[in-house]
């Protein structure tokens, strides 16, 4: 046995209150009168109770039709406010933008970008979680992520929210001082390197380079490990060996005179930071104004 939708003939009830006639019903609901008596002739069988009193000029509420015009009137008023309210949604963007950012995008894209976001969108929160590993967005609930291109997964649409930047080998002056430069990648053997264990995967980071239009990747030697990038860029400052970073990480100590690129010829190919999202998270309004917000200051 077919299951009955309990909906089943409650707009044509309304319709019918709203115009006072079953042909008025008609008109709004863009059916035929007989279809409005149908749908009415099935509610009141489903009942049990008259809902209507019918003459040839008017239509009537029975007691059954006062009470349920009382419980169904507001219940519909306010499902007609939700819709209003999405449709809104749809126009002003609003609601919460949940972000998971990596820590190298914070001072590249979220502090120069979110104080004018702010005062342009005030309706839209955000919620920022900062991860150097690589979580999955859709299943930890994120609107998007910010993160290098080369870590974002294929499927996923990327704007470009950075200027490029280069993979490089940095030194301290002082270490250069003591140790001499490397010349050439198989100089790295004789160097002291500080490693970088990834948190996400537990793994070191092999230094990767490109020679001859060749791609090579090497795991330097080194006493010393960590899995934060703050801390291997204050730790090669002191001169406690040479680091591989990006560009972008370590642009102020590379701006100030504290550490110095090698074997820049050997560079592999360039990268970007990026917002990437899901497909199915395209048409989000508060998610377009902030992708556009930040790709509008990369441009």
């Amino acid at each position: 046995m077919a299951r009955t939708d309990p909906f089943d003939g409650l707009s044509e009830f309304l319709a019918i209150v709203r115009r006072g006639s079953f042909r008025g019903a008609a008109i709004e609901l863009g059916v035929t009168p007989g279809a409005v008596s149908q749908a009415m002739q099935a509610l009141e069988r489903r009942l049990g109770l008259p809902l209507l009193h019918r003459t040839t000029r008017r239509v009537a509420l029975t007691e059954a039709g006062e009470r349920l015009l009382a419980q169904l009137g507001p219940a519909a008023e306010a499902i007609t406010g939700t819709l209003d309210a999405l449709t809104l949604l749809r126009a002003q963007p609003s609601g919460t933008l949940r972000l998971l950012v990596h820590r190298i995008a914070l001072p590249h894209v979220i502090e120069p970008v979110l104080p004018a976001f702010r005062a342009t969108w005030p309706d839209i929160k955000v919620e920022i979680t900062v991860d150097d590993t690589h979580a999955e967005l859709v299943e930890g609930g994120y609107d998007a992520g910010i993160r290098i291109g080369e870590y974002i997964d294929r499927d996923m649409i990327a704007v470009r929210v950075s200027p490029s930047f280069a993979w490089t080998v940095l030194g301290a002056p002082s270490y250069f001082a003591a140790r001499g430069r490397p010349r050439v990648i198989e100089d790295i053997a004789r160097h002291e390197c500080i490693r970088y264990r990834r948190p996400d995967v537990g793994d070191i980071y092999r230094w990767e380079f490109e020679r001859d239009g060749q791609a090579l990747s090497i795991d330097p030697p080194g006493a010393l490990v960590a899995n934060d990038a703050t801390l291997l860029r204050a730790l090669a400052v002191r001169g406690m060996g040479l680091i591989y970073t990006s560009g972008l990480q370590a642009e102020a100590e590379m701006a100030a005179g504290l550490l110095e690129p090698v074997l820049e010829d050997f560079a592999p190919a360039r990268d970007a930071l990026f917002i990437c999202f899901p497909q199915a998270s395209r048409n989000q309004p508060k998610l377009r104004a902030f992708v556009e917000a930040c790709a509008h200051r990369a441009r």
